[in-house]
């Protein structure tokens, strides 16, 4: 453990290569507040910002959702095919104006996970892309910190990730708290480069409740900023970024569609389909890609279903990624050449093995998140960018490449 606390240290050092990492009177705050404030003054202060209109920096989700609809086909089949449709708060009083809604067609595979016993397959993979259009995340909240780099991003999650693997969380969990930090700082504007520890260590105590059966200890989550944040700035700050997300806490994280994926594609007849049955040696190999490019804020150009399925298919071919995703190469092709640089790197490296932790058994050491040196690594991938320009196209610029050619025509990826 003191090993955990001295990299919370160099934490604070690597931050401070970028820009000093430091505390302020002891204690690192996200909002100045006087505690000595009257309560006259602070109901007459409530009272006004109830009267006034609200200002939220809260960033709108896409007003639609997916729904399925059968249509017809000269064969006699009747194929599935996902329609966006419009929120109803947005439905507007004219109903020709509805038309711009009603012909925005998705035609995306129905549902590829298999029949179940205890719901409807079209009804689980409905909700799932439902919650892509719900949780919005985008890089462009630098632009409302000017203070803020994406290297210090990068240094923060890799400090998350050991953490994550000292306490033997779970993979889910630690893509929870990245995406809780990400999210959070979309609706906020100009935090400082002080507040970064303590905001990542409590998104990673909010996602630890959700995920964990025996989460940690808040303690335990202090303990380890090696004093830079107390039981009392994890708690409030908690309850700050719960408000600012609106207690929107159940996306559907990159691990949460690699498994899916990887659970489709492995799926036997006959066989749970709750108990895992994909390979964890080739599923631990992908999740170390998508640890790598999680790090880059580049990845947040791309849905979470596209990022595990550009992951999936740097180990697999796009026959198998349609197969088990529904999605088109047009709609895969450019985060998979955005990843490329990645998996290079990735293949310089020793393949990872699966660790013993104590307390979990073998066939669940999978989903326990694991830390190597991915800034290292991240440095490698992000050099190789620089010297391939094609790999930085905008999913818009890359999105007109061709079709693939048929698997006849192509070497299987290893």
């Amino acid at each position: 453990m003191f090993g955990l606390q001295r990299s919370s240290t160099e934490l604070g050092r690597a931050i401070n290569t970028v820009s000093i990492m430091s505390r302020r009177s002891g204690r690192i705050t996200l909002q100045a507040r006087d505690s000595n404030t009257p309560d006259q003054t602070a109901k007459a202060t409530l009272k006004r910002r109830k009267s006034e209109p609200s200002k939220k920096l809260r960033p709108a989700a896409k007003k639609q959702s997916y729904e399925i609809q059968t249509c017809w086909s000269e064969e006699g089949a009747s194929p599935c095919i996902l329609i966006e449709t419009p929120h109803k708060e947005l439905e507007p009083a004219d109903p020709t104006s509805f038309k711009q809604y009603r012909f925005k067609n998705l035609f995306i595979k129905a549902s590829p996970i298999p029949r179940l016993s205890w719901a409807s397959s079209d009804d689980v993979w409905i909700k799932m892309l439902n919650k892509e259009l719900k949780y919005v995340h985008d890089k462009s909240y630098l632009q409302r910190h000017p203070k803020l780099q994406p290297k210090m991003r990068a240094i923060l999650l890799d400090w998350l990730l050991e953490v994550s693997e000292v306490y033997s969380l779970h993979r889910q969990t630690a893509y929870l708290a990245q995406d809780y930090f990400d999210r959070f700082m979309l609706t906020q504007e100009d935090i400082s480069k002080d507040c970064l520890q303590l905001i990542g260590i409590t998104a990673l105590f909010i996602a630890s409740k959700i995920e964990e059966i025996y989460p940690p200890k808040i303690y335990e989550f202090a303990y380890v900023t090696d004093g830079a944040c107390d039981t009392w700035d994890i708690q409030r700050t908690e309850l700050h970024i719960l408000k600012a997300l609106d207690w929107n806490l159940c996306p559907e994280t990159p691990i949460s569609w690699l498994k899916l994926y990887a659970q489709v594609e492995a799926q036997k007849d006959g066989e749970n389909f709750l108990e895992p049955q994909f390979s964890q040696e080739t599923y631990i190999q992908i999740t170390q890609l998508l640890d790598l490019c999680m790090m880059d804020i580049g990845s947040l150009d791309y849905s979470y279903n596209v990022l595990a399925a550009a992951a999936f298919c740097h180990f697999s071919t796009f026959e198998v990624v349609h197969k088990v995703t529904g999605l088109t190469w047009e709609s895969v092709s450019p985060c998979v050449r955005w990843m490329s640089p990645f998996m290079d790197t990735l293949q310089c490296e020793p393949k990872p093995q699966l660790k013993n932790f104590p307390k979990v058994k073998a066939d669940d050491r999978h989903n326990i998140q694991t830390h190597v040196s991915y800034l290292d690594m991240l440095r490698r991938a992000q050099e190789y960018q620089i010297d391939n320009p094609e790999c930085q196209l905008s999913p818009v610029a890359v999105g007109m490449m061709p079709t693939p050619p048929n698997s006849t025509e192509k070497p299987a990826k290893p």
